[in-house]
């Protein structure tokens, strides 16, 4: 295996689950698993969040609910986001419930001529996609008309409600408001990650947490599930006065251990966190992890750490720590690199090894 993988922590998935089925007042969870599940593995987390009860997964692309479908996922699939009309025929051959936003894409589907499940989008103030809450009635009144299309659910979108509260209420109110056109009976959901452990679930069917479910947002007590780790394939001394890296960013100012880690940004590791991000590892010893910076630039493959002693190449490297601290973890480098922390989690490399534990046991590994 290559000494650089991606460890998975099933089992602060599910207090992240549960905190925020808490939080949302018991309602059901969507858990949305687009972009490989936020970089952690869309197969082995969807399969997962099943296990632990959730209502069904959501997807962003028809490919991503394949990669789902041919592992041997069988649980409901939310395609988020506009369907495409070329699309239709996908929804169908995967069983997917697809989001529908414009009557194009309606049209589409009902001319297959088959019952497809689906979920209208109205645009409640993202102004990104949806039919907009004034044409509530004249939807309603459209689908009506539409024979092999059931209403099964009705959704929106947040806009901010990570900051701007009174956005959201707003928004809110007129999620409610297409609530009373169309009136009981449907599945409705409205609350992101943010939405959820500000708002609740809003007296709603269900909540869509993404970016909670992998604990990449501090301060709510949900925790980072994952964490990335390489064994150096180089250390060495190195004099005062070398220059290490591309441009030759960072020379060393006396006799320095220097550790190169096989990882860099192809693994997803931000460029732009050279001389400011730092690793960690725990001493043989048995005394406190020791923070090394991480020195020169960040290479596509590799990078340079600086050692206060000398290491053997079986020693492990937490290059990616699961907590938030601001100079080793997704998170700081998001805050790092002016981004937010969805960012680098998504761009973690498909090239590194993803291993999934349970119980401190490994239960999966793909790669």
């Amino acid at each position: 295996m290559r000494p650089a993988w991606l460890e998975v922590n099933l089992d602060v998935l599910a207090h992240n689950f549960h905190l925020l089925k808490e939080r949302a007042g018991g309602a059901q969870i969507i858990g949305v698993v687009k972009a490989n599940a936020y970089g952690h593995g869309a197969v082995e987390v969807g399969k997962e969040l099943l296990r632990l009860g959730a209502w069904g997964l959501a997807v962003a692309t028809p490919q991503e609910a394949r990669e789902l479908r041919e592992a041997g996922v069988v649980g409901r699939i939310l395609l988020l986001g506009s369907l495409h009309p070329e699309q239709a025929q996908a929804v169908v051959e995967l069983e997917l419930i697809p989001s529908i936003s414009t009557l194009e894409s309606a049209e589409a589907l009902n001319a297959l001529g088959k019952p497809i499940p689906v979920h209208l989008e109205f645009d409640t103030g993202l102004g990104r996609s949806g039919f907009p809450v004034e044409e509530a009635h004249l939807v309603q009144e459209r689908f009506g008309r539409y024979e092999n299309l059931l209403i099964q659910g009705i959704y929106s979108h947040f806009a901010d409600a990570e900051e701007d509260a009174h956005r959201t209420r707003e928004q809110i109110g007129r999620f409610m408001e297409v609530r009373r056109v169309f009136g009981p009976g449907y599945f409705y959901h409205l609350c992101n990650t943010a939405g959820t452990l500000g708002f609740g679930g809003c007296g709603l069917s269900a909540v869509r947490p993404g970016i909670g479910l992998y604990g990449l947002l501090p301060g709510w007590g949900l925790r980072p599930i994952a964490r990335l780790l390489a064994k150096p394939t180089q250390v060495r001394k190195l004099p005062a006065g070398r220059r290490i890296g591309y441009g030759g960013l960072y020379t060393t100012q006396g006799e320095e251990w220097i550790a190169t880690l096989p990882v860099g940004y192809a693994d997803g590791i931000p460029r732009l966190v050279f001389n400011r991000a730092t690793v960690r590892y725990h001493p043989p010893s048995g005394a406190e992890p020791l923070a090394c910076p991480v020195v020169g630039r960040v290479s596509m493959d590799q990078i340079t750490v600086r050692l206060p002693e000398e290491v053997g190449l079986d020693q492990v490297f937490e290059v990616a720590t699961a907590d938030h601290n601001p100079t080793s973890s997704l998170w700081g480098w998001a805050e790092l690199t002016g981004t937010v922390s969805y960012e680098p989690a998504v761009r973690l490399s498909r090239r590194l090894n993803r291993v999934y534990l349970r119980g401190g046991v490994e239960v999966a590994r793909v790669g």
